[in-house]
């Protein structure tokens, strides 16, 4: 039973996780343990450690008071406007995790088929896709997406309305990135053998398309994923910084939440900058970092295997024994 129990846990541990060793191990670790903080704050905890709600001013008919230092009934202080810092850094991260699914589900599906439908059918279809791709890519993104919330929204809404103008205009975003990862591995994938075998057998063409070309022209997506992840953290705080946020009263969202601590900084008001900029860094970080060494693992070109281990030198004893076989 003894000897078993290693294997046992050794099974618990992902298989990427056990072929990573030194600097990729510390990455994947360190960005999986800030994924997981933020969507188990995001998911589970939220409602629980937060001690107010993300748009409460009092308690008991008392007031909070404008930026009230750290203090025991403010952890982190208050804001300008009179809410808990900490309540609102800790429920800014589900509308983090919602509009980070959100966006990668209105991106990802699009682009990939539309990469597909280009890459594989070729023509007009793909000089049209090609062209329309450019066109939006050209756009620098924060600026399409500032675009895209002022006119699904007019800038600023509610809950739900904020998350569907923020996350559609992220999306559209992402989609063109989706398209050319999809389209150059599609391009090369149906030029292999097993595609012509398919084709010659009489296999029709969208079981071509989804059976064996889509199969394998994915293979780039969750890094793409990861990397996207964190740039929509970035965009939605860039949008409620300018302006194009969620009310706060609707939802609690850090890039406003920044915005409105830019006067307290230089009045040397420090509390109420210092939880939402370091949750978005965090975040950040974390889902770069498990993207990378992700990708850095799945690449047999980046991979780092452990050196082998260096011969011991003979004891005595086997020295000895070596002596009494010869």
């Amino acid at each position: 039973m003894t000897s078993d129990r290693p294997r046992r846990l050794a099974r618990l541990v992902p298989q990427r996780v056990r072929g990573s060793v030194g600097l990729q191990r510390a990455m994947l670790l360190t960005g999986a343990g800030l994924t997981a903080l933020l969507l188990l704050l995001a998911a589970l905890l939220a409602p629980w450690l937060a001690p107010w709600g993300h748009a409460q001013l009092q308690d008991g008919g008392a007031l909070f008071g404008s930026r009230q230092p750290p203090g025991p009934g403010h952890p982190l202080g208050t804001t300008a406007g009179g809410y808990d810092v900490l309540a609102r850094t800790l429920w800014g991260s589900r509308t983090a995790v919602a509009v980070i699914g959100l966006s990668l589900l209105l991106s990802v599906l699009p682009g990939t088929l539309l990469g597909l439908a280009s890459g594989y059918l070729g023509g007009w279809v793909d000089r049209l896709l090609v062209g329309v791709a450019d066109a939006l890519y050209s756009f620098p993104s924060l600026l399409l997406a500032i675009v895209m919330s002022v006119v699904i929204s007019g800038g600023r809404s509610s809950l739900v309305g904020g998350l569907a103008a923020a996350a559609c205009s992220i999306a559209l975003v992402f989609v063109p990135q989706y398209f050319r990862a999809v389209r150059a591995e599609v391009l090369r994938v149906k030029a292999e053998p097993f595609v012509e075998a398919a084709r010659v057998i009489g296999t029709g063409h969208l079981r071509i398309m989804f059976r064996h070309v889509l199969r394998n022209s994915v293979r780039s997506l969750p890094l793409l994923l990861t990397l996207n992840a964190a740039e929509s953290v970035l965009t939605l705080a860039g949008l409620g910084f300018l302006g194009f946020g969620i009310e706060p009263n609707s939802a609690a969202e850090w890039g406003y939440d920044l915005n409105r601590s830019v006067s307290d900084v230089t009045a040397g008001v420090w509390w109420t900058a210092l939880a939402p900029g370091t949750a978005t860094v965090l975040t950040v970080l974390g889902v770069t970092l498990l993207g990378e060494s992700l990708n850095d693992l799945a690449d047999p070109r980046l991979r780092r295997r452990r050196a082998p281990a260096a011969p011991t030198a003979p004891t005595a004893t086997t020295a000895a024994k070596e002596r009494t076989r010869a």
